[in-house]
C-alpha cells in the first residue's frame, strides 16, 4: 500500500480520530483537568495517537499486518464508478 506520500496503513478517519484523541490526552494532562499519575501518564502516551496519526502509519498495524486504508485498486474502482 504505497502511496505517493509513502507507505501509509490509517484511512483518512483513522487519521482524523488518531490525531484528536492524542490532542485531547495531551490537553488533559496539561491543562490539570486531570492531576496526579494520571496526568503524567497523558502526556507521556498522548504522543502516541497524535505522532501515528500525523504519520498515517502505525507501527503496530504493521506488525499485525492490519491496514484501514482501502486498496488502491477500490478507490480506482470507486473513483471510475463515480466519473461514469
Amino acid at each position: 500500500m504505497t502511496s505517493s506520500a509513502g507507505f501509509t496503513n490509517l484511512a483518512p478517519w483513522d487519521r482524523a480520530l488518531r490525531i484528536a484523541v492524542g490532542g485531547l490526552m495531551l490537553y488533559a494532562g496539561w491543562s490539570g483537568w486531570i492531576t496526579g499519575v494520571w496526568a503524567v501518564a497523558l502526556e507521556t502516551f498522548g504522543w502516541v495517537p497524535l505522532a501515528t496519526g500525523l504519520a498515517g502509519w502505525c507501527p503496530l498495524y504493521a506488525m499485525l499486518g492490519i491496514s484501514t486504508r482501502r486498496p488502491a485498486s477500490a478507490r480506482r474502482d470507486r473513483d471510475r464508478a463515480n466519473i461514469s
